[in-house]
């Protein structure tokens, strides 16, 4: 009998807890819900007003989004209109792999040499031997040109001198080359995959594929930039399936195994910023995964395994997972004004210093 009242007690605690977690699992449907007691969820103020004079008066930000435990705590802006969003494309494309890598489809110890590989400019016998890995972590050792600008291939060793996969740099031509790669090995386009993995199963409200275009300088590299048009709001969903280990409402949409990879560390910030000096700079000490950056080194708990998809201009979907949130911001490119780097690291702390749940 007493067994028998154990068994009782741990299967009624299971159920509760499984509710609790249910009922905190809130997802959008068609439309955002707006939290309307923020503050009750630990969104104080004073700081509350301060954030968002600061991007009013220190940011060229046209649309912000924070999202808590799956509703909207705090907008600011335009987070509707879909603009260019940089570099975030390749965090994107990063979440696209997982599921051709989980069915064989992508083997990511594939080499380049495998894949038949070559550019305008032809690769070196060592350069061949990199792997589709070493192109998503930024560590291919080859220091070819991209079709477009906008890295650190400044920093560059002198081709043929790294093993691939030894060192970290971020340059355009591994991200591009990883894009091709993608389309060759599943027989499928990127801006197809983008719609079917997330923007139908999301119920993106912005969502709209005839805006999406590849670019670059075809005459320096082969591999064109797979550039990506978003809302902000819809950079918020990406970000919250990401908080949700690939799963959206009872369907696992990314494997989960893969969002854990994607966030793992394949090099530390002091690698990344050793490297490129300019990194020491920002305000945020950044590692990196699979094509998205990985705070490090912070005793701030609210900033502890948080990752982030960052886009020149000011494109950024963060992601803090031991507080529930999803910051997600833009700025229009044709706004035609930047957002330093650091400006940008500045908004992804002081975000999260609104919440205060004590």
């Amino acid at each position: 009998m007493k067994n028998n009242k154990i068994a009782l007690f741990v299967i009624l605690l299971s159920s509760i807890l499984l509710s609790c977690s249910s009922k905190a699992q809130i997802y959008p449907d068609k439309n955002w819900s707006s939290n309307q007691n923020p503050e009750a969820k630990g969104w104080v103020e004073p700081e509350y007003s301060i954030f968002n004079r600061y991007v009013i008066d220190s940011t060229n930000i046209t649309g912000l989004v924070i999202i808590h435990k799956g509703e909207i705590v705090f907008e600011y802006g335009d987070i509707e209109e879909n603009s260019y969003i940089a570099s975030c494309r390749k965090s994107i494309l990063a979440m696209l792999f997982g599921k051709y890598v989980e069915n064989g489809t992508i083997d990511l110890n594939k080499t380049l040499k495998a894949l038949e590989i070559n550019d305008v400019s032809k690769l070196l016998p060592i350069e061949k031997k990199a792997k589709i890995k070493d192109l998503i972590s930024a560590r291919s050792g080859v220091y070819l040109n991209g079709s477009n600008g906008g890295d650190f291939r400044r920093y560059a060793p002198k081709r043929g001198t790294i093993e691939p996969g030894s060192y970290w740099l971020y340059n355009n031509w591994d991200f591009n080359l990883a894009g091709y790669i993608f389309e060759k090995e599943t027989n499928s386009n990127i801006y197809d995959e983008i719609e079917s993995q997330l923007a139908i199963p999301l119920q993106m409200e912005d969502w709209d594929k005839t805006l999406q275009r590849k670019n670059g300088n075809l005459e320096v590299s082969k591999f064109p930039a797979y550039h990506m048009w978003f809302s902000t709001r819809d950079m918020a969903r990406i970000g919250l399936l990401m908080l949700r280990k690939g799963k959206w409402n009872n369907k696992q949409i990314i494997p989960e195994k893969w969002v854990d990879e994607i966030i793992t560390q394949r090099t530390s910030y002091k690698e990344a910023q050793k490297n490129v000096p300019v990194l020491k700079e920002d305000g945020i000490d950044l590692g990196y995964g699979y094509m998205w950056w990985l705070i490090e080194n912070t005793d701030d708990y609210r900033l502890k395994n948080a990752y982030s998809a960052q886009g020149a201009l000011g494109q950024n979907i963060t992601v803090y997972p031991e507080i529930d949130v999803v910051l997600a911001y833009k700025t229009k490119s044709d706004y035609r004004r930047r957002n330093s780097i650091q400006t940008q690291m500045k908004v992804m702390k002081k975000a999260i210093e609104i919440y205060n749940p004590n």
